[in-house]
């Protein structure tokens, strides 16, 4: 190579004026990807209570689903 000359860059390819990300990819994957964590936690979390109560607790399983049944565990904790 010469003194003075520069090698030669290849072409970068021309870049598109209109945005070719349609709207999921967009704006729906940064959406999701930040609810992902959260969401696993809350199933865990459903999914923990439910084991403690029916395997350690020893109670049925259809308890688990009744509003009453957590209420009152509540009450028991917090009062």
């Amino acid at each position: 190579m010469a003194k003075g000359t520069k090698a030669a860059k290849p072409d970068r390819p021309a870049k598109k004026k209109g945005s070719s990300r349609n709207g999921w990819s967009r704006y729906g994957w940064p959406v999701v990807r930040h609810m992902i964590v959260p969401v696993i936690c809350l199933l865990v979390l459903i999914a923990g209570m439910t084991a403690g109560y029916v395997v350690l607790g020893g109670k049925p399983y259809s308890d688990v689903w009744q509003w009453d049944t957590w209420r009152h565990m509540f009450d028991l904790i917090f009062s």
